[in-house]
């Protein structure tokens, strides 16, 4: 929904590209060089008109949904030209335009291309042109607008609009999209229906919602996650560990806890033979992840069954160093998770992201005990992973460039622009991917790879096209046509949910599972060479979208009724149901999104199944991750209401992120999630438009039925870059594996009987959310005084927040969700000033946050006058 933006963008960059006047009788190189300078100065301004439908919506698009937004051309010289096209992503296909001067035409997914009319006469100098649209769905945020239009001109070299890269802000770290009109808090701008309740988060809201936990806590004796018992010994002092640590290993592993010592190092606890005694024990009595750990006045000592365990009690230690302090308090801790599965899933198939970049996510999962790496290394836009013997997958599938043929890369999208160097273009070699692999293991994580099939396909199924033209016009049939995922005469016409006309694996053709096996082989014998053993991978499963309908190799399948298909319906269940199996034949768990999986017959499925329940719990999502549990399936909780991290911090344009499910999700609404009783969240929580709804517990869980555990999610449509994904995905997973870990006790046990909840039903009550609170004050302080410190000090890229601030009586007053972190104003324009207590101010007011060691400041907000 957030996709329709960028059409208006697009159309802007548009008309800049125009030839001119006086160009007419130029060479084709200084027509090259004319449209490079016309590329480098054209200014485009995309503004939205309103977010609210009106009669001229297609009732049959985008639920009936539409925007109406203006886009504003000017070009700083005349340009009289015809012969060009302007490239550019916009999410969801425009409905109508309103301009007899120019075309705009949807090519697939994102992709759309805006070509000059027969009426159209050229550009005057300076001059500006309005062209008015509609498109599905709303553009509440900035992010959902695109950038890296580009200009092509009778097929030479595609050029870059300059206004439509995006640039940094120095003081913040921050993307900025300049060719944007600013979204207002206005209704139409700001919300989506008249029904839609969401405030806006300024600063004056902020300051509401964050005042009543507006405390700062001492957190000397604060574990981030919250361990299971901690018992705190009354001796006076601290151990003091300026003099390092000194070792003693009895049955357990230095090479397991070696990461956890590395990361001590950081913080200056380093070994020495003269340090204090850190004695590690291994004992049977003990789960293979819990821990028992004694910090007394001499000695450090940890029991362990397992180097995991041990591992573990080293990261407790971090947790409890206050950073710039050695100084340890004493305590008695015994711990082990609440969750097997605690988890974080990262998409690198829409917008590729460094070696490095997984790396330091998989430092910051360790060190706050999750486990599980879902890693999604392909999808519609990108194949990251190099497969031997199929070199296409990543010649090809990995890049987004300009090339229509789809044979030397697949076709831009989501903003990637026409280049081969774009930063949304990559992926991982062969040594590459080991190499994480190893680095994941040394860090007690698994990792779990997914490619999404079969829908969410694309690149895999363009790249063994290539491949297969590519082997054909050598001759070679039979191996042209080993891999080939598509059936060339099949002629159905369907889209998927990214607006994608073949992005679906044809589930009929047996050269689709020789690709799968093919794939999971090489994939199995990589993790074995590694350290890491595959025994769980991600099918995906989900959306698929109308495909099939017409292939001949589908229509014969049908025919013969293999496995009880009756319909083209049954066909995506068929291919679930056969790629599960032949992962259960390799020894390998199928897992695979719970919209897909539940349309499979559990009888024809492997006992031994995960599913990822991501459908929202606004919309009685329970019910669906409730029945899978009760197939005896492990279910995995992936609630995109809390738990989808590409979704907005705030209800801000500014900040970036989908909202198809919830238009804020905070570090503290992840705080607040309770994993095993779905439904009660109705109680306190709100829908995507901020109104109450109502929860029906209609399939409760059977007795004794258990989730297996959860996990956050970072989707990358809109994230494009690294410090994007870090900005993400930080601080919020702090709060992830909080919850993974630890039960806390103001949680609301689930009840098997059917219930509905709602705001009036009150089960949750008055005590429980003042236990919830307390906790999170808690949590806040260890985030702002310990773990956001130690991020920093590991160079990781975490979001700071936007301050609550007030002036009340001439007096500025500033809180943040955070307390205890730094916070800065600034008065008329002046010196930015630290704030410490209400101060008396005049003029006009900005307010940010700013992280504790380095320069970096918090984008900043602005008060009402």
């Amino acid at each position: 929904m957030i996709r329709t933006t960028m059409i208006f963008l697009s159309c802007l960059y548009v008309i800049a590209c125009q030839p001119t006047n006086n160009d007419s009788q130029q060479t084709s190189d200084e027509s090259s060089s004319l449209n490079k300078g016309l590329a480098e100065q054209l200014q485009v301004k995309y503004e939205i008109i309103t977010n609210r439908k009106d009669e001229l919506c297609d009732e049959n698009q985008a639920d009936g949904f539409c925007f109406q937004a203006k886009l504003t051309l000017t070009s700083p010289m005349a340009f009289d030209q015809t012969n060009w096209k302007i490239y550019f992503s916009n999410m969801a296909p425009v409905q109508m335009d309103e301009s007899d001067l120019f075309d705009i035409r949807h090519i697939n997914g994102d992709l759309h291309v805006i070509t000059p009319t027969k009426s159209f006469t050229g550009f005057a100098e300076n001059t500006s042109y309005e062209i008015k649209f509609r498109a599905g769905f709303w553009h509440l945020s900035h992010t959902d607008m695109m950038p890296n239009y580009y200009l092509v001109e009778n097929g030479k070299e595609p050029q870059l609009i300059t206004s439509t890269v995006p640039t940094i802000d120095p003081i913040t770290g921050l993307e900025q999209l300049n060719h944007i009109v600013e979204l207002t808090h206005e209704p139409h701008h700001f919300k989506r229906t008249p029904n839609d309740n969401t405030s806006p988060a300024t600063a004056e809201w902020l300051y509401q919602e964050n005042q009543p936990n507006n405390v700062v806590h001492d957190v000397t004796t604060s574990i981030l996650p919250t361990p299971k018992s901690v018992k705190y010994l009354k001796m006076a002092g601290m151990l003091d560990l300026s003099g390092g640590i000194n070792l003693s290993l009895d049955g357990i592993n230095r090479e397991g806890i070696h990461a956890g010592l590395v990361r001590l190092a950081k913080f200056g606890v380093k070994e020495s033979g003269s340090g204090v005694e850190v004695a590690i024990s291994q004992v049977q009595n003990l789960a293979d992840e819990e821990y028992q750990l004694s910090i007394l006045r001499n000695k450090i000592s940890i029991a362990a069954a397992t180097d995991t365990g041990a591992f573990y009690a080293l990261q407790s230690i971090a947790s409890l160093l206050m950073p710039n302090s050695l100084q340890l308090p004493f305590v008695s801790i015994e711990d082990e998770p609440r969750f097997e599965f605690r988890g974080m899933h990262v998409d690198v198939s829409r917008n590729f992201k460094s070696k490095a970049f997984i790396m330091q996510l998989l430092d910051q999962m360790a060190a706050y005990k999750l486990n599980k790496f879902h890693f999604h290394l392909a999808d519609d836009e990108g194949w990251r992973v190099e497969i031997p013997d199929l070199p296409e997958l990543t010649e090809v599938g990995a890049t987004k460039c300009h090339d229509l043929s789809e044979q030397d890369c697949v076709l831009p999208q989501l903003g990637s622009g026409p280049n081969k160097d774009s930063v949304s273009n990559g992926y991982y070699t062969i040594e590459d991917y080991k190499e994480i692999l190893q680095y994941a293991a040394a860090r007690h994580i698994q990792v779990i790879p997914s490619m999404d099939m079969p829908g969410h396909s694309r690149a895999a199924i363009k790249a063994m096209e290539a491949r297969f033209k590519k082997l054909t016009a050598q001759g070679q049939h039979a191996e042209a046509s080993k891999y080939v995922l598509h059936d060339v005469e099949d002629s159905t016409e369907y889209r998927s949910v990214q607006f994608y006309n073949d992005n679906t694996i044809n589930a009929c053709m047996d050269s689709s599972y020789t690709f799968v096996h093919k794939v999971i082989d090489e994939l199995q014998l990589m993790h074995a060479q590694s350290n890491n053993p595959l025994t769980k991978y991600h099918i995906g499963a989900d959306e698929t979208e109308g495909a099939w309908v017409e292939s001949p190799a589908c229509k014969s399948l049908l025919t013969n009724n293999v496995m009880g298909i009756e319909k083209a319906e049954d066909i995506a269940a068929y291919f679930i149901e056969r790629v599960s199996n032949i992962l259960a034949e390799k020894g390998i768990q199928a897992a695979g999104w719970n919209d897909g999986m539940g349309h499979t017959d559990p009888t024809r499925m492997p006992k031994d199944t995960q599913s990822n329940a991501w459908s929202p719990l606004m919309w009685n999502g329970h019910n669906a991750a409730h029945e899978q549990t009760n197939r005896g399936w492990q279910m995995v909780l992936s609630s995109p209401d809390a738990l989808y991290f590409d979704f907005p911090y705030e209800a801000d344009a500014h900040e970036r992120g989908y909202y198809w499910a919830a238009r804020r999700v905070n570090t503290k609404k992840v705080f607040q999630f309770m994993p095993e009783n779905l439904p009660a969240h109705a109680e306190f929580w709100l829908d995507r438009e901020e109104n109450p709804y109502t929860a029906e517990n209609s399939t409760p869980l059977k007795k004794g039925m258990k989730f297996h555990g959860m996990q956050g999610q970072l989707w990358s449509e809109t994230v494009r870059t690294d410090d994007q994904a870090s900005y993400m995905i930080f601080p919020r997973l702090y709060a992830v594996a909080e919850r993974a870990w630890h039960k806390a006790d103001w949680e609301l046990s689930y009840d098997y009987e059917a219930k509905v909840y709602s705001p009036e039903t009150n089960y949750f009550g008055d005590e429980r959310k003042h236990k919830r609170d307390i906790q999170w004050q808690r949590f806040a302080n260890h985030l702002a005084q310990k773990t956001l410190v130690k991020a920093e000090i590991e160079d990781v890229f975490f979001r700071l927040p936007t301050p609550g601030a007030v002036i009340e009586e001439g007096q500025l007053k500033m809180n943040s969700i955070f307390p205890g972190l730094a916070m800065e104003y600034q008065v008329s324009g002046g010196d930015w000033q630290s704030y410490i207590k209400p101060v008396a101010v005049t003029g006009a007011v900005k307010v940010r946050t700013a992280s504790k060691l380095g320069p970096r400041k918090g984008r900043y907000l602005e008060l009402k006058q």
